[in-house]
């Protein structure tokens, strides 16, 4: 990550130094009727990187692309890595954190285990200097803590509490 961004590793190694880690396991039951319930919101992760086990061979995971929801395959023992508007704000937008969302299957159940990594509530997120060209920051600075406090007070909806701190540059 550090190289593709031309960094030195130890800035990324400082945004995940000490980082605590939440794990959730997501159980999504069968319903015969889907177009009455959705498994999860659309929404993005309020955290730096998200790693996720689909735990069972049992589709339902979406990501947004272009308007469009595609499925994401199960495939077995893989890992998906996602980037959290943590990341997306610390890179100042080079990094864009996904927009996704769980569907229910009409016969089987799907499992789902995530481990969230985000810094701690006091630590400072904000664009990396070395990230923002032309001194243009594209996101207002704010803490992790205020960030999960906002984010966790308004209804999941897509990007749109990241979208609040962007700044119209």
């Amino acid at each position: 990550m550090a190289r593709n961004l031309g960094l030195d590793q130890e800035i990324i190694m400082n945004i995940f130094k000490d980082i605590p880690q939440a794990v959730r396991i997501n159980y999504y039951p069968p319903c015969p009727d889907t177009k009455k319930v959705i498994g999860h919101s659309p929404h993005s992760d309020a955290t730096s990187l998200t790693i996720l086990l689909q735990a069972n061979d049992v589709q339902g995971l979406q990501l947004r692309k272009n308007s469009k929801w595609l499925p994401i395959r199960p495939v077995p023992g893989a890992f998906i890595v996602n980037i959290g508007d943590h990341l997306e704000m610390y890179t100042n937008g080079k990094y864009k954190s996904n927009e996704h969302r769980v569907v229910v299957n009409t016969e089987k159940e799907r499992l789902s285990i995530a481990a969230f990594h985000t810094p701690t509530h006091d630590t400072a997120l904000r664009p990396l200097p070395e990230l923002v060209q032309g001194g243009v920051e594209n996101y207002k600075a704010t803490t992790v803590g205020d960030y999960m406090k906002g984010f966790f007070s308004v209804k999941l909806d897509g990007k749109s509490y990241l979208q609040t701190l962007k700044l119209d540059n």
